[in-house]
């Protein structure tokens, strides 16, 4: 009997990583490779920082690579499987291994190059400063 990885909602992640990709990378910029899993991710936003939240249990520090780039923040990476050769005795495999990606569009004001990333307990934590706001300047009109 083969096991094959139960994958409950594989459609509906496929239509919706193929719809990301529609809004939120330039055609330049399309990967046309299959991920094997995607992480899920919180997004905060505060008066000072984007925070970004990405759970990757398993997943090496060193296995992961964050990049800003052209607008886009990419989170990608690796997590290997204890391959087992025995597999007889499972009846369900529900742990996804293999590569990941996320892709988000960075707004104007992220300040790309203070961007800091740790990770701690399979959650990597993104903190994206934002930029200081121009206050506008007051020009006083003289009376002549």
């Amino acid at each position: 009997m083969a096991i094959q990885r139960y994958r409950p909602y594989s459609l509906l992640d496929n239509l919706q990583r193929e719809m990301s990709s529609l809004f939120q990378v330039p055609a330049t910029e399309t990967n046309f490779s299959q991920e094997d899993w995607t992480p899920a991710v919180d997004i905060q936003e505060n008066a000072e920082n984007f925070i970004i939240h990405a759970d990757l249990p398993g997943v090496k520090a060193a296995d992961i690579e964050v990049t800003a780039e052209n607008g886009l923040l990419t989170i990608k990476g690796v997590r290997d499987s204890n391959k087992v050769e025995e597999k007889d005795n499972y009846k369900r495999i529900e742990r996804f291994s293999g590569s990941f990606m996320r892709r988000f569009t960075l707004p104007e004001t992220a300040d790309v190059e203070q961007i800091n990333a740790t990770s701690r307990d399979g959650v990597l934590e993104l903190i994206i400063p934002k930029m200081p706001q121009l206050q506008p300047k007051r020009i006083e009109v003289n009376v002549q």
